[in-house]
């Protein structure tokens, strides 16, 4: 990335941002995902179709080699798996015109302005505090801060048919703002979910990091979502 680029975005944009109100209170991005509350009635939604797989020629490597993968314009992130924690979420991109700007139940949903895997900088994704999606992270936090969970794997899967595999490093508890997962330069996962039912309530922050990726069966990458509106 070009200096100028990489200065507005590591200086620039998180002065900007945070002085337009993306902080995790009030009504920012961040007081949408709601913890433990009653369910909502369902209203069903059509299945949201998994992204095509892009085609590609990919050649392996020689034995003993490991390959890295390149990064594609398209690429985009479909499916989020913490198994220590029994979470296994397709993700997709919420459609404020279609499905309203409060973050739709049953799917994980990913910030379009943040980064994808293999870019080098955060990828950021958040859901309800709610069963079935991430309660677990919520839960886990409570116990010694969490602790427990560093170096457990977040597994996250690509539209391009890769499973990038990261570390937890941090848990990051009472949060109110995005500043340091937009200022993050290194290749990270951010997973977040709010503490509490309000609005206000502060936000959780699991951050993992790269450890490694691979190729990944194209039926594990590309789950069907069934969004589901949660008032």
């Amino acid at each position: 990335m070009d200096t100028i680029g990489a200065r507005f975005r590591l200086r620039l944009l998180p002065a900007l941002l945070t002085a337009a109100g993306v902080v995790l209170l009030g009504t920012g991005l961040l007081s949408y995902t709601s913890a433990i509350e009653q369910p909502p009635p369902p209203l069903s939604l059509a299945s949201f179709e998994p992204l095509p797989t892009i085609s590609t020629t990919v050649t392996l490597p020689p034995p003993g080699e490991t390959v890295e993968p390149t990064f594609p314009a398209d690429r985009v992130v479909t499916r989020v798996v913490v198994r220590r924690l029994g979470i296994d979420l397709p993700i997709m991109l919420q459609n404020d015109d279609e499905h309203g700007a409060f973050p739709l139940c049953d799917v994980a949903l990913y910030l379009p302005f943040m980064g994808q895997p293999g870019q080098g900088r955060a990828t950021y994704l958040y859901a309800h505090a709610r069963e079935g999606m991430f309660l677990p992270l919520l839960t886990e936090s409570r116990r010694n801060g969490g602790q427990r969970m560093i170096g457990w794997t977040v597994e996250v899967y690509t539209s391009d048919d890769w499973k990038f595999l990261y570390k937890i490093t941090e848990v990051r508890r009472h949060t109110k703002s995005l500043v340091a997962a937009i200022e993050a330069d290194w290749e990270s996962v951010w997973l977040q979910t709010s503490e509490g039912p309000l609005e206000s309530s502060t936000k959780l922050q699991v951050v993992a990091d790269f450890d490694s990726a691979e190729r990944a069966d194209p039926a594990d990458a590309h789950p069907k979502a069934k969004p589901r509106v949660c008032t």
